[in-house]
C-alpha cells in the first residue's frame, strides 16, 4: 500500500543530545534527498553530509541513510537524517523537508504504515510501543518478542487449525451427499478441544504480558495505627509515608510503586477505616473505599499485638466479591512469633514485621502469586487488554462450537467467528476506528 504522501517527524526524544534523528518516509524521496543533501546517497550506506538549506548553505552535518522502497521500516522510501541534537538545529532541518514537501508526521503514522504495507502485524506494531514503554528488563525483553512476532505466531498458530478444521466443516455443508469422514469420528471433536487447550495456555502468557505491562495495583487498608504506612515504607524501601503513634495519621491515600520480578506493583497506603466524626478523616475513609474499588489485590493489615476485632471482619464484609485479600498479620517482632504463611478457606494470612522486614519476602511471593506471575520469565510476550478480549472471545465461540456439535451450520458460523476474533489481534480484521486509538498513543516520529 504505497503513499506518495510524504512525513517527517523528528524521532529521538525532545531536550539536548548528541544525537539527533529527524525520519522521512513515503513515496519517491530522491528529490527530497536531492534538496536536502544535494545528492542522493546510495542505498543502506551510511553517508556523511551536509544538510542543506533553502540558500544551500549547510545547517548542520551529519550521517544519511536512504532505504528505497519496499527494504524499509515502513515499506516505503525512507530517509533518515542523524544531526546534532540540538532542538534548534534539528528544527531547522526538519522546516527544510517540510519546505520541500513532506508533513509533520502524525504520533505512531511511521509504524502505522509499517502495519498497512504489511511490513508488520498489529501485535507488532503495538509491541514497538510497549518497548519504548517498558519500565522493566523483563518488560522490555517481552515486548522484543512481540516485536520479533511470537505472540502473533502462536496467534497465527491457532488460526491456522481452525482453518483447517473449518475446511472439512465447510465441505459437510456444500457436498452433504459425501461422507466427509472425519465430522463422523470423535477425532473431530477431540480437534476443538486440542484448540481450546491450546488457547488457553495463550490466554495464560497474554494475562502475564498484561501484568508487565499495566502492573498490579495493590491497596493497604485496615484499622488505624495497623501499621499500613510502615508495610508501605518497608515495601518501597523508603520513608515514603509518614509513621506516628496517633491513629489517624494517614489522612489521605499515599501512591508508590515498585518492581518485582519485573512487574510494577502500584501500591496505595489508606487512611485507616474506622467510625469518625472528623470530617477530614472521613473524606480519606471515602476515598479509601474508591480505591479498593479499583485494586487487584487488597492487604487487609492487622496489629498482631492485639485480636482481630469486630472492625476487622466488618472491613472484610464491605469489600467487593472476587477481590483477592491477604491478611497480614503486622508487628510479629513485638509478639515474638516468626514469618508464616498460613492458607485457609477463608484466605490466606502472613505474619510479619514491617518494622525489622521479617517475613516480607513471603508477602511477595504471595503477590505475585496471586498474580498469576511464575518464576520464568522465558517465553513471555507483551500484551493489552484488547488481546485478552479477542483470546476470551474466541474460546467462548470454541466453547460453543462444542455446543452446537449436531448441528453443522452452527457449528460452522462458531469457528468462523473464533476465527475473526484471532484475527483483530494480528490485523487481519481490524475497524478504522481501532487502528486510530491504537496508534495515536505512539510517539510522534516512531
Amino acid at each position: 500500500m504505497a503513499n506518495d504522501d510524504v512525513i517527517a517527524a523528528i524521532a529521538t526524544a525532545p531536550g539536548r543530545g548528541g544525537i539527533g534523528v529527524i525520519r522521512v518516509s513515503g513515496g519517491d524521496l530522491r528529490g527530497l534527498a536531492q534538496g536536502v543533501l544535494g545528492k542522493v546517497p546510495p542505498a543502506r550506506v551510511a553517508t556523511l553530509a551536509y544538510f542543506l538549506g533553502d540558500d544551500l548553505a549547510p545547517l548542520d552535518q551529519g550521517i544519511a541513510l536512504y532505504f528505497p522502497a519496499p527494504r524499509s521500516f515502513t515499506g516505503e522510501d525512507a530517509l533518515e537524517l542523524h544531526g546534532h541534537g540540538g532542538p534548534a538545529v534539528l528544527q531547522l532541518v526538519l522546516r527544510r523537508c517540510l519546505a520541500l514537501g513532506a508533513r509533520l508526521a502524525e504520533p505512531g503514522e511511521f509504524t502505522k504504515r509499517a502495519f498497512l504495507n504489511g511490513k508488520i502485524d498489529l501485535a507488532q506494531a503495538e509491541g514497538v510501543a510497549d518497548l519504548i514503554d517498558a519500565a522493566s528488563a523483563v518488560a522490555a525483553r517481552s515486548a522484543m518478542r512481540s516485536l520479533q512476532g511470537v505472540f502473533s505466531g502462536a496467534v497465527r498458530s491457532l488460526a491456522d487449525r481452525l482453518v483447517e478444521l473449518r475446511m472439512l466443516v465447510e465441505a459437510a455443508i456444500d457436498f452433504p451427499e459425501e461422507e466427509i469422514e472425519v465430522l463422523q469420528q470423535e477425532a473431530a471433536r477431540q480437534k476443538i478441544s486440542d484448540l481450546q487447550a491450546q488457547l488457553l495456555q495463550v490466554l495464560r502468557t497474554a494475562r502475564q504480558g498484561i501484568l508487565l505491562r499495566e502492573g498490579l495495583q495493590v491497596v493497604l487498608i485496615g484499622r488505624p495505627n495497623a501499621g499500613k504506612s510502615s508495610l508501605l515504607n518497608r515495601l518501597a524501601g523508603d520513608e515514603v509515608a509518614i509513621v506516628a503513634p496517633q491513629p489517624g495519621t494517614t489522612r489521605d491515600a499515599v501512591r508508590e510503586s515498585i518492581e518485582l520480578e519485573g512487574i510494577p506493583l502500584h501500591i496505595i497506603d489508606t487512611a485507616g477505616l474506622r467510625e469518625t466524626r472528623d470530617e477530614i478523616e472521613q473524606l480519606g475513609i471515602n476515598r479509601t473505599w474508591q480505591a479498593i474499588e479499583k485494586a487487584n489485590v487488597a492487604l487487609l493489615v492487622i496489629d498482631a499485638d492485639q485480636n482481630p476485632g469486630t472492625s476487622d471482619q466488618d472491613i472484610m464484609g464491605r469489600l467487593p466479591p472476587g477481590l483477592p485479600v491477604i491478611r497480614v498479620y503486622n508487628k510479629i517482632d513485638l509478639t515474638g512469633e516468626g514469618p508464616q504463611l498460613t492458607r485457609r478457606e477463608s484466605g490466606t494470612e502472613i505474619r510479619l514485621s514491617a518494622k525489622t522486614g521479617d517475613g516480607v519476602e513471603l508477602l511477595h511471593r504471595e503477590m505475585l502469586a496471586i498474580a498469576g506471575w511464575q518464576p520464568s520469565g522465558e517465553g513471555l510476550f507483551m500484551a493489552r487488554e484488547r488481546h485478552l478480549r479477542a483470546l476470551g472471545k474466541a474460546a467462548h465461540h470454541l466453547d460453543c462450537a462444542q455446543a452446537d456439535w449436531g448441528q453443522v451450520e452452527l457449528l460452522a458460523e462458531e469457528l468462523r467467528l473464533a476465527q475473526d476474533a484471532l484475527g483483530a489481534i494480528t490485523g487481519e480484521f481490524s475497524a478504522d476506528d481501532l487502528l486510530g486509538e491504537i496508534f495515536s498513543r505512539f510517539c510522534i516520529g516512531k
